[in-house]
């Protein structure tokens, strides 16, 4: 990394619990491009000084993680169409003290649906209702998918998360197959929950296309037990890497090739505890 100096472009991350992910995607490749950029990730109290300190500082980029991903829709001058589709923000760019919002979580489910080719006909089962799976099933719905189903133990949250996009809900898993399965809960995530399949593997089998968010580790038991079934994948490791790299053209203006896209994914994951 270049020395650090006055010129040098501030990026940062909000977050309740920051992790490294993000730190080591940008600046991995601000490292290998020669850019004149340095990542740091913060936690903070005070969304509203933070975002203060981000327009009066000049601070470039800012991503936002949970719990301030709707704080901060009233704290910015331009809200971007990714981010009013599901109220929801995860970046924002300050132009000159002008902060514009948008969601690249949304951005990338959307384009991964379309680089997976999946099929629009297919009914799709997404288990989760927190802020990721408002992302996931607005992608869906603007990608053209009619038939899907919120799995939620909140029934008020599922219920209120598949009505504003015209879907249903459940409170317990099916007994019947769905051709896509979404998993957008901690199951799977390294830890606590490190072991539990987030679908029984008859659905799992009966599925034509897997997607699990969860990026730590890349290959959860969902994901492995979709491997071992002939299921098509999509891992939260894709997510993450897809929605950093729309970041990071939007903080530095260079657009970055798959392969760079993978080692810096792949150097961030790796590297990633703590």
């Amino acid at each position: 990394m270049p020395i650090l100096d006055k010129d040098m472009t501030l990026c940062v991350s909000l977050s309740a619990r920051p992790s490294n992910i993000g730190t080591r995607f940008h600046n991995f490749l601000y490292d290998e491009l020669g850019l004149p950029f340095v990542y740091k990730a913060f936690s903070t109290d005070d969304i509203a000084g933070a975002l203060a300190g981000v327009r009066a500082l000049g601070i470039r980029g800012c991503s936002v993680s949970m719990p301030f991903k709707e704080a901060v829709i009233p704290l910015v001058d331009v809200l971007e169409p990714s981010a009013t589709a599901i109220d929801s923000v995860n970046t924002i760019v300050n132009d000159h003290g002008r902060l514009s919002a948008s969601n690249t979580d949304y951005e990338a489910v959307a384009t991964l649906l379309d680089q997976h080719r999946v099929d629009r006909s297919l009914p799709v089962l997404v288990r989760g209702s927190g802020g990721m799976a408002k992302a996931v099933v607005a992608a869906f719905r603007g990608a053209g998918f009619d038939d899907l189903t919120v799995l939620a133990r909140n029934t008020s949250a599922g219920r209120a998360l598949a009505e504003r996009y015209g879907y249903r809900s459940i409170t317990g898993l099916p007994t019947t197959g769905h051709g896509v399965l979404v998993n957008v809960t901690p199951l799977g995530m390294s830890g606590a929950d490190e072991d539990a399949l987030s679908f029984p593997v008859d659905l799992v089998e009966a599925a034509e296309v897997v997607l699990d968010v969860v990026a730590m580790p890349a290959e959860t038991p969902l994901v492995r037990s979709a491997r071992a079934a002939g299921t098509k994948v999509v891992t939260g490791a894709e997510v993450i890497a897809l929605q950093a790299a729309r970041q990071f053209e939007r903080y530095t203006g260079v657009r970055l090739t798959d392969d760079q896209v993978a080692r810096a994914s792949s150097f961030s994951r790796a590297s990633a505890p703590g």
